[in-house]
Order: C-alpha cells, then sequence, then structure tokens
C-alpha cells in the first residue's frame, strides 16, 4: 500500500485530492495535513512514500517544506500544486528536488498520471539504495585494530548527519572509503556522491570544474556546463586533496558553504544547491593556513568533524586481514583461487616499512600472487617483495 500525505491550507482542495486518489486506486492511504508545520510533524512520524504540498501556505510555504523534506527524509517523491501566479516558484522548486507540479485547478488525468510516475520513482530510489549497500564492500574498511575501531565508530555516529568532515592522512591510507562510508550510511546515499581530485585538475580549470560555466565565459566556453556542485545535488561531493586547491577556488567554496549557492563562471544568477561536502588532504592544513596558502575561515567551515585515518606502520596488526582481503580480491579479478599466505610470510611482511600505505602492500601481495609458489612463503617475500 502507498502511503500519500497531501498538505493543502484549502480544506475543499483536500477533499477533492483525497477523493481522487482513493477512488483512483485502493491501495493509496491518503493523510491530510492543513498546514506545513503540521505535515512536517506527520512526516517525521509517518513512513510517506509521497507528499502532495501545496506552495502557498500560511505559518511554513510549500518550498520551506520541500527543502526540510529533503533533509529528514529524502527518499520521498513530493509533487508541488501551484497557483497560476506561483509558476516561477513552482519551477524553483524542481531544481530543490520536487518531482514535479500541478497547477490549480488540478486535471484529474495529469494528477493520477503524476502521482503513479512519482511513485514509481520512489521506489526505484529505494531500491537503488538497497542496491548501492550491497555493492558498499568495494568500500569496506578492512581492519580490527583499536584506531581502525574509532574511525568505524566515528562514521556510524557522524554519517546519518549533514556535518562536513575532513578526512586527513598519507596518501595511500584509504581516505576515500571513508569518504564513500560516510555517504553509503548516510540519508543522501541514494543520491550521487560526485568525488574531485582538486589535485588533478589545473588551477585556471578547477572553478569551472566545481561550478560549472556559461557560454562564453572563456575560450573553449563553447556551451552552458553544470559543475560537480551542482551534479551532487542532494548528494555528497567528495573534494580530495583540498589542500591543492587555489586560494580563489577556495573563497567559492566557501561562500558555497556559507550561502548553500554556487555561481557558474561568467554567470550572474546564483543556483541553490544542497549538498554535503566531505573533504580530505594529505598536507597539513595548519601550517599550510600559516603559510598563506589555505584559507583558515574555509578550513573551520570543512574540520567540523576531524577524522584522521592511520598509516598502516602504525596498524600492522591489521595486515594479516588485508593480506587475505587482497588476496581474494585479486583472485576474483584473475579468474583464479585465492592463495595461501604462509604465516611466515605474513610475519615478514608485517615488519616492512610501509610508506606508500595500503596501496602499497595491495600492489605487493599481487605481485607475490603472480611470482610467488602455490603458498606464498617466507622466501617469496624476501625474492619479489623486498624494498
Amino acid at each position: 500500500m502507498s502511503k500519500i500525505l497531501i498538505i493543502e491550507d484549502e480544506a475543499s482542495i483536500r477533499r477533492v485530492l483525497t477523493r481522487i486518489l482513493t477512488e483512483e486506486n485502493e491501495n493509496y492511504k491518503v493523510d491530510e495535513a492543513e498546514d506545513g508545520l503540521i505535515g512536517l510533524e506527520k512526516i517525521q512520524a509517518e513512513d510517506y512514500d509521497l507528499v502532495i504540498c501545496d506552495i502557498k501556505m500560511p505559518k511554513m510555504d510549500g518550498e520551506e517544506v520541500l527543502i526540510e523534506v529533503k533533509k529528514i527524509k529524502p527518499e520521498i517523491s513530493m509533487i508541488m500544486i501551484s497557483g497560476h501566479g506561483d509558476l516561477e516558484t513552482a519551477v524553483n522548486t524542481m531544481r530543490l528536488g520536487a518531482f514535479d507540479y500541478i497547477s490549480k485547478p488540478p486535471d484529474l488525468n495529469r494528477l493520477l498520471n503524476t502521482v503513479r510516475n512519482a511513485l514509481d520513482n520512489k521506489h526505484l530510489v529505494v531500491e537503488n539504495k538497497i542496491l548501492k549497500k550491497k555493492v558498499s564492500k568495494n568500500y569496506e574498511i578492512i581492519g580490527e585494530s583499536k584506531v581502525l575501531g574509532q574511525i568505524k565508530e566515528m562514521i556510524e555516529k557522524v554519517a546519518p548527519t549533514d556535518a562536513r568532515v575532513l578526512i586527513t592522512g598519507a596518501n595511500g591510507t584509504g581516505k576515500e572509503l571513508v569518504a564513500h562510508q560516510l555517504h553509503e550510511k548516510s540519508e543522501r546515499a541514494a543520491f550521487p556522491l560526485i568525488e574531485v581530485n582538486c589535485a588533478a585538475i589545473p588551477s585556471e580549470l578547477i572553478e569551472s570544474e566545481l561550478f560549472g560555466h556559461v557560454k562564453g565565459a572563456f575560450t573553449s566556453a563553447v556551451k552552458d556546463r553544470a559543475g560537480k556542485f551542482e551534479a551532487a545535488n542532494k548528494g555528497t561531493i567528495f573534494l580530495d586533496e583540498i589542500g591543492d586547491m587555489s586560494l580563489s577556488a577556495q573563497a567559492k567554496v566557501l561562500r558555497a558553504l556559507q550561502e548553500n549557492v554556487i555561481s557558474r563562471v561568467g554567470a550572474d544568477k546564483d543556483v541553490k544547491i544542497d549538498v554535503r561536502v566531505i573533504a580530505a588532504t594529505n598536507k597539513d592544513l595548519k601550517r599550510e593556513i600559516e603559510e598563506g596558502r589555505f584559507r583558515e575561515d574555509l578550513y573551520h567551515r570543512l574540520a567540523v568533524i576531524l577524522i584522521k585515518v592511520p598509516a598502516l606502520n602504525d596498524r600492522r596488526e591489521d595486515i594479516p586481514l588485508l593480506i587475505e582481503h587482497f588476496s581474494e580480491k585479486i583472485a576474483v579479478e584473475y579468474g583464479t583461487s585465492a592463495k595461501y599466505f604462509q604465516p611466515e610470510a605474513i610475519a615478514l611482511l608485517q615488519e616492512y616499512d610501509w610508506t606508500g600505505n595500503i596501496r602499497e602492500l595491495r600492489n605487493v601481495v599481487e605481485r607475490l600472487i603472480i611470482l610467488g609458489g602455490k603458498e606464498i612463503s617466507k622466501e617469496d617475500v624476501q625474492l619479489f617483495a623486498s624494498k
């Protein structure tokens, strides 16, 4: 049964919509709310599949209701009802995440078709969310060390919130795994996680990449183009290696965090966004601030929650589990059986200085699987994994 909530201050319109929907499909259970505040209370208390909401209402208008719903239960489809003079506002609600809008008085066929499509969309979003949880093993954090346990516990606490997170740690430690876990365990998991490697984008292109541009903004801008922030709307943007971002781009990111708006390069109009920001860096940002290469105000905006990912040398007790994980994963990639690592081989690998962290360990395990014997011995490690 599909549960539908109608938020409308005019009782006559509520009654008409309820009658149309319940007569159309006996599997529609319809509730009513006479204003936005009551509607939000019902949404928090019940699991609705669809909300039909008037744009113009006392106490709390439809646009405000939409924004709040997308924060607390983003999987709910919302249809906005607009009067003749509210069309511009109705179109704007689509950018904020509304499924569609219907003009008053509602056309019967359009209403029913839109409701069916919105409910189908909601089911697709939920299925996608379930599917993402199934494939999340690609971003599983392997290890049982105390320090890793603390990180996993922090992820469980922080992920359901919209708090911004700054992840620090050396290259190859798995900062991106933490970012993916934060997103997949969040209420935004049904929406995109957009990754941006700030170190890989030339400084003169970073602003266009992040915020988009309009046609003619610069020589190669032959058409309008949305940026990564717009692509991540309602989801998460992961700014990897943010310490390499230019100061001018930092200023625009700061504005996006402060005001929830961005402006495309060369544009006059602002674009509203609803994006959670997760950032990562291998640099000491406090030192970068002292040397004038990073904005202190941006640092404090990003580092609401600070997660430091340890070097592999600081969690050597996790190496046996990591070796087993990589051996099984590589076997699947090669279509072979996983190779057994003898205890002496694992013990020797635990003594190595892993300057390249987990990424280096993975490469060494792959090399040993290719070049070693049927079982990986201490001698194989000495031959093929030497520094």
